[in-house]
């Protein structure tokens, strides 16, 4: 990719972030937004510099830019938190700190871990001080046996990597009962394949990932 070409794509950036500002959330209400929401989702798919999921998908591209346009972030962060799998929105494990940071309600957010590490009581739980009365709020606790009991270790990552796995559990948790409105009412992708046990989680991830 030359520097031309980058300066080009990153000013279609610019410009896809600025619909999103003017669109505001009046998209379904308003045609002329829609359309033109609809517009720049298209040229922003054609880039290089968005994840390679979201390349030559403007459908998906369009619903990255609305979310975007109701959370006042840029494009860029949600799609690069974000799968959407047949046409179905989830946020992936990371976003949901994230999320619980950049919500304005929490400071000094950090994830605590409990147990023994190797069995199944360990555990982990996210903590943080809420800006408004500073009172500290401790989130559910995730554990290995509950991992186990509600089947999400079909999933391969929960062998390889549980500490990883324990931390994206425990601020889904903590995001759905404390700031659910971070959310904007999108389950994580781990929550939409426990929804679907029928199918291979991996196999859809990887699939999304691709672009398939």
């Amino acid at each position: 990719m030359n520097e031309e070409t980058t300066n080009s794509e990153q000013t279609q950036l610019a410009t896809v972030e600025q619909t999103a500002i003017t669109v505001g959330g009046n998209v379904w209400q308003d045609k002329a937004a829609f359309n033109q929401l609809l517009r720049a989702a298209q040229m922003l798919s054609q880039t290089s510099i968005i994840p390679q999921t979201y390349q030559n998908k403007p459908q998906d591209c369009f619903v990255a830019i609305e979310m975007a346009s109701r959370m006042g972030v840029s494009p860029m962060v949600v799609m690069q938190n974000m799968y959407v799998v047949k046409g179905k929105p989830s946020w992936a494990g990371q976003a949901c700190t994230m999320l619980i940071n950049s919500c304005g309600k929490f400071r000094d957010v950090k994830h605590v871990y409990t147990g023994e590490k190797g069995s199944d009581n360990r555990g982990c739980y996210v903590t943080a001080t809420r800006i408004s009365d500073g009172e500290q709020i401790n989130g559910v606790e995730v554990n290995m046996q509950m991992a186990k009991a509600e089947g999400w270790t079909s999933n391969p990552k929960w062998r390889n990597m549980p500490e990883l796995m324990l931390a994206y559990r425990a601020s889904a948790f903590f995001a759905r009962v404390y700031c659910p409105e971070a959310l904007m009412g999108v389950q994580t992708y781990d929550e939409v394949i426990d929804s679907q046990p029928q199918q291979n989680g991996a196999t859809e991830l990887t699939a999304a990932l691709k672009g398939e």
